[in-house]
């Protein structure tokens, strides 16, 4: 049928189906971003502290539940937490501070993790990027500040650059020698959105860390020790880091040679194996310095040859021997004594490599001249350089430690501690069996980092228990975290070798400064048991050494309560074996009759 022109202006048009346009969904800010990113990388901590320029940081994190935020109360402590566990369990460690002095409070931790090379991301706020330079209320140099303490440092100031940055960051903190990595975040990057896109992989054109060794260097490397008279195997922190412990001891049980570790390195040998000579340096064994010094192949893997282990460069070079250094990091290598073969390359990998080649090779080390080398060793041994005298009516440090190794022996715990003569009798007195156990400060000797470790290794291992080896000046630099403790039911145990003096400072000064203790005695103490009543914990004091043992097992019976036990100790004790600034290894003070 025809229409007319006016029907057919009145009918309707045929319309076509059509969807409505959806919605774009909302980009994320900054801030949110950032929190993605963490859950991407499977983050499980952050130990932090908010302030004005991460608050929309803050309001992420307040929105979510897979990552547990820790307040702790001093920055410091945010960056010793996330150090602890980092070192207790492999994974990178976080903390978030706000800007200025958030950041610089932050140093001292970030420094501590530089010098012993640990994993960690850390966060910080940044005033907006139209302010920087400026002045603005809370600003400072946050990347110039850190520079030297950290393996790398990133400023985002475009929020489309972050998920991109916060990717390399993790991988440079994680890969190759390990380290501290800073990202400073401004305010309104945080606040501003962008897209969200995080890669699964990461590639650097200018950052490709080595990680197999050279075959023919460790070819080399393996006939040198199959042909050694007087082979000694030296290794530090690297290997724990690297998670190599296994390779060396299979290395060491397929060989037979003597073997020490670092202060940094403890647990990757066990404390029990009859090849171990114990911690050398400084404070080391009589017996692991000695071999140090008279071994003809010398085989370094994971360890720097730092002043603490050497002493004197020069005496140390007096003794003709061949030295095979594994290091991840090219500069370690020849850095402060020249070596014959040089191995760059991850030590794991690098130890499993050197394995394979001495079970392929023909020849075996001499046993006849192997077993020579074990006799002048053992000789050595006999000079029992870490005896010392009971307390009768006074506390010995050394004591307590003993003690406390006995009662944990076999069982699934931690320790950790600040820096000083505590310090040395933990390491040589506990007797460590694993890697990873063994928690403090190496390179940088911070104060102050035991009871914070202690807080980020039992919120990783909650159900381990983890001892604080400290002294009454150490725990005094962070014992605020004690209320972090508190708030975060983290039953930690504090033992406090409490000699009323700055220890390590005093025997120096006693030794070296002719008895002038100048501003080494604690002269205004707390009440540590009432301070820890305080805080809401449990506070034991003891004085006698018939006290020790009852005390301990007190402790460690209760599970679920943090515990400080402030045990006077004698103030006239020493650490020995010492090795004095500018002296060779060999030159070891044993005891007061030595002086």
């Amino acid at each position: 049928m025809n229409m007319s022109a006016a029907e057919v202006k009145r009918a309707p048009m045929a319309q076509p189906q059509t969807t409505p346009p959806a919605t774009p969904a909302a980009e994320p800010n900054g801030s949110e971003i950032l929190v993605r990113c963490l859950q991407a990388e499977g983050v499980k901590f952050i130990w932090g502290y908010p302030g004005g320029s991460v608050l929309y940081i803050y309001d992420a994190l307040y929105g979510q539940e897979s990552i547990q935020h820790v307040l702790v109360r001093h920055e410091q402590a945010a960056v010793h937490a996330a150090d602890g566990y980092a070192r207790a369990t492999g994974d990178v460690g976080v903390a978030l501070v706000t800007s200025g002095p958030g950041v610089t409070n932050a140093v001292t931790g970030i420094a501590t993790a530089y010098m012993d090379s640990i994993p960690m991301v850390i966060i910080t706020g940044q005033v907006p990027t139209a302010a920087i330079g400026l002045d603005a209320f809370q600003e400072c140099d946050t990347v110039g500040i850190t520079r030297p303490v950290v393996k790398h440092n990133f400023l985002v100031k475009d929020v489309r650059d972050l998920a991109m940055t916060m990717k390399k960051a993790f991988h440079i903190a994680r890969t190759g020698r390990p380290g501290p990595v800073v990202v400073d975040i401004p305010k309104d990057v945080s606040l501003k959105t962008a897209p969200y896109h995080y890669p699964d992989t990461i590639e650097m054109r200018s950052y490709n860390p080595v990680k197999k060794g050279h075959g023919g260097q460790i070819r080399k490397a393996v006939q040198l020790l199959l042909q050694a008279k007087r082979p000694y195997i030296y290794t530090g922190g690297g290997v724990v880091l690297g998670n190599a412990a296994p390779e060396l001891r299979e290395l060491c049980d397929l060989l037979g040679f003597p073997v020490t570790n670092t202060l940094m390195g403890l647990g990757a040998t066990a404390a029990s194996d009859p090849k171990f000579l114990g911690m050398l340096g400084m404070h080391g064994t009589y017996e692991a310095n000695m071999t140090m010094q008279h071994c003809d192949v010398l085989l370094a893997v994971g360890a720097r040859f730092d002043d603490r282990v050497i002493g004197n460069p020069k005496h140390f070079a007096s003794v003709e021997r061949k030295i095979i250094h594994v290091d991840i990091d090219p500069s370690s290598i020849s850095k402060r004594v020249k070596v014959d073969i040089p191995i760059v390359g991850d030590v794991k990998d690098v130890l499993q490599e050197l394995i394979a080649q001495v079970r392929e090779a023909q020849a075996r080390p001499d046993k006849a001249v192997i077993s020579a080398w074990w006799g002048q060793i053992n000789e050595w041994r006999k000079r029992e350089c870490l005896k010392y005298r009971p307390g009768t009516d006074v506390i010995k440090p050394q004591y307590v430690v003993q003690t406390l190794a006995e009662l944990t022996r076999g069982q699934d715990c931690y320790i950790t501690s600040d820096v000083g003569q505590h310090q040395m009798w933990a390491a040589q007195f506990y007797g460590f069996e694993e890697p990873r156990r063994w928690i403090n400060s190496g390179g940088l000797g911070t104060m102050g980092v035991g009871l914070p470790y202690a807080m980020g290794i039992k919120l990783a291992k909650p159900d381990s228990d983890v001892f604080c080896i400290t002294g009454e000046g150490s725990i005094q630099m962070c014992i605020q975290e004690l209320s972090t403790c508190q708030q975060y039911k983290t039953p930690v145990k504090v033992i406090s070798l409490n000699n009323r003096y700055l220890g390590m400072v005093r025997q120096w000064q006693e030794l070296i400064y002719d008895k002038r203790y100048a501003h080494s005695y604690m002269d205004a103490l707390p009440d540590f048991v009432k301070l820890a009543e305080a805080y809401g914990h449990v506070g034991i004091k003891i004085e006698k050494p018939s006290e020790v043992e009852p005390a301990l097992k007190e402790m460690i019976r209760l599970k679920d309560r943090t515990v400080f036990l402030d045990v006077r100790t004698d103030p006239t004790e020493n650490v020995w074996p010492m090795v004095q600034a500018g002296a060779g290894i060999t030159e070891m003070l044993l005891g007061s009759e030595d002086l």
